[in-house]
């Protein structure tokens, strides 16, 4: 098992759910967490709740789909605690609707955030990991990234998580063997996240409410100790792919 006490990790998308979550249980395990998002607000509040169980954390205010953003803010991380040792790409959207419905708008927001996004994050802190010839970078890909349409009006979400399993294996397979770095991808299944809640179209969001209530959806922490168990594995093993689901979703 790896030990990851001392080392800096940043989370995007760390003010909810799965990012959140994340954020609690690394700490917990001795990490120093760069906590990024764009609401602030929410980043304060958790980094209190961090100091008060005796971690350290450092708010960081981030537009994952503004390189500019993300470069600054991997900046700040790297100057605080002198490494980026672990990047959790985290940060996500879930619009939900037909494609004949032409919401454009939405579909390059899904884009920016969640595949963009990615690439911004990974951009900023592989030359940090290159120069220390270690790191960990994670993905959260979906169960969405394997099943088009696994839900009505996912496809372009669907095609962002596709994307970001594509990236995540030919990152792995590149940078890997070359720079000693490991890339995971994380695939969770239904996760009671806020992204069901903000779908952009409130018939959409009763649709994933009602299905909450037929089967246990997974807690932002189950992902978060399956995000554990990749970074503690033992550093000759590359966990590449983790597929995360409730126990009562047909996958």
């Amino acid at each position: 098992m790896t030990d990851i006490a001392g080392k800096v990790a940043l989370i995007t998308g760390a003010s909810s759910g799965i990012g959140e979550a994340a954020a609690i249980k690394l700490a917990a395990a001795g990490m120093k967490v760069g906590i990024a998002a764009r609401r602030v607000g929410r980043l304060e509040a958790l980094n209190a709740r961090i100091a008060e169980s005796g971690g350290e954390a450092l708010v960081i205010e981030m537009d994952v789909a503004d390189a500019a953003s993300v470069n600054s803010g991997v900046a700040k991380l790297a100057e605080a605690y002198g490494a980026v040792d672990v990047l959790f790409n985290n940060a996500g959207v879930m619009p939900m609707s037909q494609i004949d419905e032409l919401r454009i708008d939405d579909w390059n927001r899904t884009i920016d955030i969640n595949f963009r996004g990615v690439l911004n994050a990974t951009a900023a802190v592989l030359p940090h990991m290159i120069k220390q010839r270690s790191g960990h970078i994670l993905n959260t890909s979906s169960i969405a990234g394997r099943r088009v349409n696994i839900a009505p009006g996912l496809t372009v979400y669907s095609a962002t998580k596709f994307a970001v399993n594509a990236f995540t294996e030919g990152l792995r397979t590149e940078i890997g063997p070359k720079h000693n770095i490991r890339v995971t991808c994380i695939q969770p299944g239904l996760v009671a996240t806020e992204l069901g809640e903000k779908t952009g179209d409130p018939q959409q969001a009763e649709q994933v409410r009602a299905f909450s209530q037929m089967i246990k959806f997974l807690d932002g922490a189950d992902i978060a100790d399956a995000v554990l168990y990749a970074i503690q594995a033992p550093e000759h093993v590359n966990v590449s792919e983790l597929l995360v689901v409730p126990v009562q979703q047909p996958v």
